[in-house]
């Protein structure tokens, strides 16, 4: 049975402001009304998902990439040997060596390399030489440099993907940026590094991102996985489509069923399509950002950013007489100085009753609160966590209804997640609301980057075999 509004609207409700200053309560919760969705713009929100979702899928113009990832089908428990990864995505990368008997891993090695300043920027050779160089290493100390090793690469930056095992740069993120290496195959530019060392026998097979190897992780843990969910740092997710839907298929088709369609849904709204939610708080969180009008739905829900939308809004809310009246916090308004973690900190009071934590944080920007503070604090939180659940949700619900299976479990990874101590119950609560009669399950994966990638690497393994 579809949810009312009315349903809909009960069930998004926070917590109310209980002040001691009824004035000051009207105002705060007059500001923040903002942040608070009507059901009709809950409905819009999956409108408009519903409608980037088909006309990337369609290779029509969406700020949703929906790229195919070229991964026809899912671990089965047949898999077999030993597998590596490579995970990307950070100035510490990883090497993984993975053993999987029936499908389950019976050996993990992992060794983490650094990967220097001067190595991040310039040309990508020398970054490429020294990821080889890492492998090296790695096979070499594992007494394996004889033996020919299946290679999946998680590489978590933007791509196109020609092939399971082409995947061309779009724009380097984070703190990476080698400008020769955009446009080309991460892949070949690996390849070529290995074989320029020539020591090892190592195959690199597949490339994807860490959602992905979320979701292939998951599936190794349930069957019923179908939707891979990253809310870390940053945020992303990838489902299972209807081969038949997906255009974009540039190797030939082998009868595939099913394929994971890597949203990138970072930046949902990126065309303008989300700014009906967009508020004064939203827009100066992008101002303070690294790239401004870019990962517009990132910016609403991920850890990176999470923090800062509370900082911001405590920062008005205090320049506007309404917070800290007898407090000096400079330290506040400083751009990236309230981190998500200590939103999550302040939640933990939240949901236990207390403002230990919430006191605890405050004192770290010089601020003496009195108790109507520690109040509006932990509103401010939770207005803007409870926002990010639903957001996600809402997009969730639309994955669900898409999938259309008996039963889907969602493996989701990311420290947001992992930490913030009411996510999980609330998207449970707006997912149930939102897809109702959907059986789903929310399950915490560890390692899809690392496990993942080495489980794409024995699936493209097996394809390869296959075709050949």
């Amino acid at each position: 049975m579809v949810p009312t509004d009315r349903a809909i609207q009960e069930a998004i409700q926070v917590s109310s402001l209980v002040f001691s200053d009824d004035v000051r309560r009207q105002k705060i919760e007059n500001r923040l009304e903002q942040m608070r969705f009507s059901a009709a713009t809950v409905r819009k929100i999956q409108n408009v998902f519903k409608s980037e979702m088909e006309k990337g899928i369609h290779q029509q113009s969406s700020s949703l990439q929906m790229e195919n990832t070229y991964i026809p089908e899912l671990p089965n428990g047949s898999e077999e040997g030993l597998f590596l990864a490579l995970d990307l995505g950070g100035t510490n990368f990883r090497v993984i060596l993975l053993e999987l008997v029936n499908g389950v891993a019976v050996r993990e090695d992992v060794k983490k390399y650094h990967i220097r300043a001067d190595l991040r920027t310039g040309s990508g050779i020398p970054l490429f030489n020294y990821l080889a160089e890492c492998v090296s290493d790695f096979v070499i100390n594992e007494g394996l440099q004889d033996v020919e090793l299946p290679l999946g690469f998680t590489f978590s930056f933007p791509m196109i993907q020609h092939s399971l095992d082409v995947g061309i740069l779009v724009t380097w993120t984070k703190s990476f940026n080698c400008p020769d290496v955009v446009g080309k195959d991460a892949v070949q530019l690996l390849r070529e590094a290995l074989d320029r060392r020539g020591d090892t026998r190592v195959n690199v097979l597949a490339i994807l991102n860490d959602t992905t190897g979320t979701l292939i992780q998951g599936a190794t843990q349930d069957p019923n996985t179908a939707i891979g969910l990253i809310l870390g740092t940053g945020s992303n997710a990838c489902y299972l489509e209807r081969a038949d839907k997906v255009e974009h298929w540039e190797v030939e088709r082998h009868g595939e069923r099913q394929v994971i369609i890597d949203i990138e849904w970072g930046a949902f709204g990126d065309n303008g399509v989300l700014d009906f939610i967009k508020t004064d708080f939203d827009r100066e969180n992008d101002a303070n950002s690294l790239i401004v009008n870019s990962f517009t739905f990132e910016k609403y829900i991920s850890g990176k950013y999470l923090g800062e939308i509370v900082r911001v809004i405590l920062a008005k809310l205090t320049k506007e007489g309404l917070l800290f009246v007898n407090n000096s916090s400079g330290a506040l308004l400083t751009p990236g100085n309230l981190t998500s973690d200590l939103v999550s900190h302040i939640e933990q009071d939240t949901l236990d009753g207390g403002y230990n934590n919430t006191r605890e944080v405050l004192e770290k920007f010089g601020i003496i609160p009195d108790q109507d503070d520690l109040i509006a604090v932990q509103y401010v939180c939770e207005v803007a966590s409870n926002r990010a659940a639903l957001l996600v949700s809402a997009c969730i619900s639309v994955l669900l209804e898409r999938i259309d299976k008996e039963e889907v479990t969602i493996a989701v990874d990311g420290s947001l997640y992992k930490h913030h101590p009411r996510l999980k119950a609330w998207m449970n609560r707006y997912i149930q609301l939102l897809a109702p009669g959907r059986k789903f399950n929310l399950m915490s994966v560890e390692d899809g980057s690392g496990k993942g990638a080495a489980i794409v690497a024995s699936i493209a393994q097996k394809l390869k075999k296959r075709f050949e």
